[in-house]
C-alpha cells in the first residue's frame, strides 16, 4: 500500500502557500484526543512533528487503530463533506506539533477559487480513498478468519 498523500506532494506551491495563510500552530501532549468519531468536524491538521493514530470504535472491544500519521500528513477529512461528522477518532501517541485549519475558512477559500477548491478536493479525496483501504485491511487483519483477505 502506498503512503498517505501528503501536503507537499498533493498541492502546488501556490496552493500550499494559500492554505498556510489560514493556519495556526498548535501542539498536543501524548494521549490527547484530537477528535471522536461521530462528533462535529470543524477543523483539520497537518502534522509537523510527532505521531497521531486514527482509530475506529468497535462495539464491545477496544478501538481499533487504523493508521499512524506523521510529518506532512492530513489529520481529518470529515470537515470537507456534509454533514461534517468525524468518521474516525484520533489521538496523539507522542508530543505533536501541527498546523491547524478552521474548516469554514478553508471551505470559503475553496468556494472563492475553483482551481484551489479542486486541488483541495482532489487531495482530500485521495486521502479518503487511502484511509478507506487502510481501514479495510486493518479490520481484516483484526477480525476476519484466516485467509479472508485473499483475492479470487
Amino acid at each position: 500500500m502506498t503512503s498517505t498523500p501528503n501536503l507537499a506532494s498533493s498541492l502546488s506551491a501556490g496552493h500550499r502557500e494559500r492554505l498556510m495563510r489560514v493556519a495556526r500552530e498548535v501542539s498536543f501532549d501524548t494521549g490527547t484526543r484530537l477528535f471522536e468519531e461521530g462528533r462535529h468536524a470543524d477543523r483539520f491538521w497537518i502534522v509537523r512533528t510527532g505521531t497521531v493514530v486514527l482509530d475506529l470504535h468497535v462495539p464491545g472491544r477496544r478501538a481499533a487503530v487504523i493508521e499512524s500519521l506523521g510529518h506532512g500528513e492530513l489529520v481529518g477529512w470529515s470537515w470537507h463533506f456534509p454533514p461534517y461528522l468525524w468518521q474516525l477518532g484520533a489521538e496523539a501517541v507522542s508530543p505533536v506539533r501541527a498546523h491547524e485549519f478552521g474548516a469554514e475558512a478553508v471551505r470559503a477559500l475553496c468556494a472563492r477559487d475553483a482551481e484551489f477548491g479542486r486541488a483541495i478536493a482532489d487531495w482530500v479525496g485521495r486521502v479518503v480513498a487511502h484511509r478507506l483501504h487502510a481501514s479495510r485491511v486493518r479490520l481484516l487483519d483484526l477480525y476476519a478468519p484466516y485467509g479472508s483477505g485473499s483475492t479470487l
